[in-house]
């Protein structure tokens, strides 16, 4: 299990800390809940598991927001006082990054950029910098999804269209002997098309639901894993909007190709074919 540099915790006796100031620290809910913390325990803290120098006790729990970006490290995370965190590290005046809050209508990109004319040892950068650079994993994470997701609708649309043909040439003869008894084609076209469209409705109903299922087991698994509220798989209104539509769509046409070349054909070689 890996921690950050804050969060070595060893047992040690108090009669060796007696005489050091105890640090008010919060801790997560997940640390709280794997190591059965509660508020008003005492913990040791230090930069390395030889070098417990400073007690600790816990002030807060606090769960904070879920961070695509940090769930798959499994870390656990402690929060102290700037000069304490300072001192535990033996580094004052040492900061990795700080945040500026600006007056409403402040142009960030115009600050950042006098900040950076006098800097010293620091860079200025607005946070939709930041977050865009620090998002770009997810971005090429989205394009593949994309590409995967525009293979499957490509495959699933020929399987579909495949399926349709045959189910239509299936009726070969029952379209025969429409024919034959007199029916009009306009009428046996209506019928295949309406029933293209009754199989597409049905199997795009089967779809969603199976697509929900497959979502739901998915979400429970890597919340569980990760122990986080985040959702992994997200079906939303639009997806199924957009597979329904396809699948009709691609179902009616498919439906309406093979029933005009049936109604076109001759009843008796229908029969024949049958």
């Amino acid at each position: 299990m890996r921690r950050p540099y804050t969060s070595t915790l060893l047992p040690t006796p108090y009669s060796l800390f007696h005489q050091t100031p105890i640090l008010p620290i919060a801790i997560e809910q997940r640390l709280a809940t794997v190591l059965d913390l509660s508020i008003g325990d005492t913990l040791f803290l230090g930069t390395t598991p030889d070098a417990v120098t400073r007690r600790a006790v816990i002030t807060a729990i606090h769960e904070p927001p879920p961070d695509p970006a940090t769930v798959l490290r499994g870390e656990y995370r402690l929060r102290l006082h700037l000069p304490d965190l300072a001192t535990l590290l033996g580094a004052p005046d040492r900061v990795d990054r700080f945040g500026l809050a600006l007056q409403p209508g402040a142009d960030p990109e115009a600050l950042s950029a006098r900040l950076n004319q006098g800097a010293v040892g620091f860079r200025a950068e607005p946070s939709v910098r930041i977050a865009a650079e620090s998002s770009r994993t997810f971005a090429v994470v989205s394009r593949f999804h994309r590409a995967i997701g525009v293979i499957s609708i490509v495959a699933s649309a020929v399987f579909l269209l495949c399926i349709m043909l045959l189910k239509v040439e299936a009726r070969r003869k029952d379209t025969a002997v429409m024919r034959l008894i007199g029916i009009r084609r306009r009428t046996i076209v209506g019928a295949l098309v309406l029933e293209s469209s009754i199989v597409s409705l049905v199997g795009s109903a089967m779809g969603v639901i199976l697509a929900w299922v497959a979502g739901a087991l998915t979400n429970i698994y890597y919340q569980t894993l990760f122990d986080t509220p985040l959702v992994f798989s997200l079906l939303t209104p639009g997806i199924v909007g957009f597979g329904v539509a396809l699948s009709v769509v691609l179902g009616i046409g498919a439906g309406a190709v093979a029933a005009a070349r049936l109604s076109a054909a001759q009843p008796l070689l229908l029969w024949r074919r049958g």
